[in-house]
């Protein structure tokens, strides 16, 4: 199976963009340390700086899910949403990819 990945649009609150990065880095860096995890990246909008989209690679779906229901994810992710005016998150599932691989 190929790989799945979890992303998010993030609306952050008017005052409350360097808050949010930094409450962001400071989950994804947790996020990364748990099974399954690839990289995490936070993009932002250049045209809506309040706007930002996360999204990060994950080796399977059950990696994804026991790391949303493990103990530390509500109280860590609360951190994060406590700088947002809103949030839509979503898994999604690779169909086919294009182009050369490279690393940033």
């Amino acid at each position: 199976m190929a790989s799945v990945y979890t992303t998010g649009e993030w609306f952050a609150k008017d005052g409350e963009e360097d808050a949010f990065v930094d409450a962001w880095a400071e989950f994804a860096a947790w996020a990364a340390s748990q099974p399954g995890a690839g990289t995490l990246r936070l993009t932002r909008d250049l045209s809506s700086p309040a706007r930002f989209v996360s999204f990060g690679e994950w080796e399977t779906l059950d990696q994804v899910h026991a790391w949303k229901g493990s103990p530390d994810f509500r109280e860590r992710m609360g951190r994060v949403q406590q700088h947002v005016a809103a949030f839509h998150p979503a898994e999604l599932a690779e169909v086919r990819a294009a182009g050369h691989m490279t690393t940033a």
